[in-house]
């Protein structure tokens, strides 16, 4: 597994997600339940991750969409 995208933002997050599963490419959200530990305050970013074969693509796939980093 590959990071693909570290975000503090839940809905560019789920974006992402959506654009890359419209593609075939499975992703998935780590670190999400930390808000227990930051009290949900929102400051703790959450990563994207994708097996290593489909990091160029899903690279490429969230450069056409504007949601790189």
């Amino acid at each position: 597994m590959k990071e693909l995208l570290r975000t503090t933002d839940p809905l560019r997050l789920m974006r992402a997600q959506d654009v890359l599963r419209a593609d075939g490419i499975e992703s998935f959200a780590f670190d999400q339940h930390m808000s227990v530990l930051e009290g949900s305050l929102g400051i703790l970013p959450r990563r994207l991750m994708v097996a290593d074969r489909d990091l160029f693509m899903a690279r490429a796939i969230l450069r056409d969409h504007d949601l790189h980093d």
